[in-house]
């Protein structure tokens, strides 16, 4: 009987120990939605931008993709997100679609602009770059040096 008592409180360290780390490496690696601003960019092509996505200036998060509709007038890909309340952007940030790498993952990096007017909550950035696949560099690089001039 002692000896099961023991074991089970031994168990019940272990889970808690478990549980501790748990909430660590979520802290440490800032997974979960930033709350804040909510903004919009229109683009031709996302390339694999997900909800859940980071949104980040200078390599560092500042919000999370919310959301992506297809704008069936025009139709753009209209990425919905969040940024900090904290971080104020210039009216002319230009956002843009990229990668972690060759097979990383995708993230919306914003360039922020030096205009002294900023986006409001539920503005929309105006100025957009589409994501460049590795395949679009490629054929361009082969149209490039084939072209006769």
């Amino acid at each position: 009987m002692k000896r099961s008592m023991v074991e089970t409180l031994l168990g019940g360290l272990v889970i808690v120990v478990a549980a501790g780390f748990l909430i660590f490496a979520l802290q440490a690696t800032e997974v979960g939605a930033v709350e804040g601003v909510g903004l919009e960019a229109r683009f031709l092509k996302v390339g694999g931008l997900e909800v859940g996505s980071d949104v980040r200036i200078s390599g560092v998060k500042v919000g999370t993709v919310t959301d992506r509709i297809l704008d069936t007038n025009t139709f753009e890909a209209v990425v919905l997100f969040t940024v900090s309340s904290d971080v104020q952007l210039p009216a002319d940030t230009e956002a843009v679609v990229t990668s972690e790498g060759l097979l990383g993952n995708k993230y919306l990096r914003l360039i922020p602009g030096t205009a002294t007017d900023t986006i409001s909550d539920g503005g929309e950035i105006s100025q957009t770059r589409d994501f460049r696949s590795l395949e679009d560099t490629v054929s361009e690089i082969i149209f490039l040096a084939t072209d006769e001039r």
